[in-house]
């Protein structure tokens, strides 16, 4: 049975709501209580856009281990879309318990909003990071346009598909990997600004999030490439068996999704220690090991090499019948080679940063 009916199937026996890009509004009304009178509590997770079938499967664990520690039914709401939008619904009044979005710049900006206190990046292990990820491609079947690596990206003949990165934090992952490829060639910026326009150019549309992204490609048929989250990728091979593969670019980024206690709202609602554990746990051996059944790369290296990818290529066409998927032969930079986050998001994607001046929106 695939994946994803499995999870869904799981949300329906455990009763966990679900907020699919949801506005204040919507989430105050889910949010007014955080327990009932028999003791149950409740808390929001906002997230972003590929994370909606791992905390489905997750949100089950964590309610087991809670249950188990302090013989307390706890249920969570979800939100998800894109990392950026999902920061900004927060800051303006979503009240999330915690945050597990696509990267610590989105969580800068509920920092900035005066919801989560400085320091957060050391509160849990490897700077609030459970587990990463990096961008790969998604291609059809046999791969009829031979795309191996960023270069094929600016090809006339080669249709792109990749989120918005003023509203998408994969987005703004594919943006830096793409970068970090043309700079290792040793290119100078003029130069790399003007492969960057070339690609984006060769995309035929920017969806808000990551998993519209996907729709875009899998579901409506467009473009030759999908830039994905390897999780993304993963899942439509998953779900859609013998109609994709994964091409792993020779260069790519490790992405660093952080993850958060929203300090206002936990002291308001009375819920910091459930929410605090719910982060702490997904560190965890059980839940290491549930992100990595999910694809994403676990933070522990000894479950990580569990996964390890056994095969030689670079392409994948099929889910390894061993689970074995994790390819580590890639070169892969990370958020620091750029300056850290406050510093690339201030060059490449503030309004009149880089990319407002490669990216020309098609009428």
């Amino acid at each position: 049975m695939k994946k994803q009916l499995a999870t869904l199937l799981a949300v329906t026996a455990l009763g966990i709501g679900v907020l699919s890009g949801c506005g204040s509004n919507a989430a105050s009304s889910s949010a007014g209580s955080s327990s009932d009178s028999a003791g149950a509590i409740e808390i929001t997770n906002v997230s972003y856009d590929p994370t909606r079938e791992l905390y489905a499967a997750y949100n089950d664990l964590f309610a087991k281990h809670w249950k188990e520690e302090k013989g307390q039914d706890v249920s969570v709401v979800q939100s998800h879309g894109g990392s950026g939008k999902q920061a900004l619904e927060v800051a303006n009044g979503l009240q999330a318990d915690v945050v597990t979005l696509a990267l610590e710049g989105d969580v800068d900006a509920v920092k900035d909003a005066g919801l989560i206190d400085e320091g957060y990046t050391s509160e849990f292990p490897l700077d609030s990071s459970p587990y990463t990820s990096t961008i790969v491609f998604l291609v059809r079947k046999d791969n009829p346009k031979n795309i191996q690596d960023w270069d094929d990206l600016l090809r006339d003949d080669v249709g792109v598909i990749t989120p918005n990165p003023k509203t998408s934090g994969g987005a703004r992952w594919n943006y830096l990997a793409a970068w970090y490829y043309f700079e290792s060639k040793g290119e100078s910026e003029k130069d790399i600004l003007a492969d960057m326009k070339t690609l984006y150019e060769h995309v035929l549309v920017l969806d808000s999030g990551a998993r519209g992204a996907t729709t875009s490609f899998v579901e409506n048929g467009q473009g030759d490439v999908l830039l994905a989250w390897e999780n993304e990728a993963f899942l439509s091979l998953d779900e859609h068996p013998g109609e994709y593969e994964i091409v792993v670019p020779s260069v790519s980024i490790l992405c660093q999704p952080t993850v958060a206690v929203v300090d206002e709202v936990v002291d308001k609602r009375g819920t910091r220690d459930v929410a605090t554990e719910y982060l702490n746990y997904l560190y965890s051996d059980e839940a290491q090991k549930l992100e990595a059944e999910w694809y994403y790369r676990p933070s522990d290296q000894d479950i990580l090499k569990q996964f390890e990818y056994q095969g030689q290529s670079n392409t994948i066409s099929e889910l390894p019948q061993d689970g074995k998927w994790i390819i580590t032969n890639v070169d892969l930079t990370d958020i620091s080679h750029f300056g850290g986050w406050t510093e690339a998001s201030k060059k490449h994607f503030a309004d009149g940063g880089l990319f407002d001046s490669i990216y020309e929106e098609k009428n």
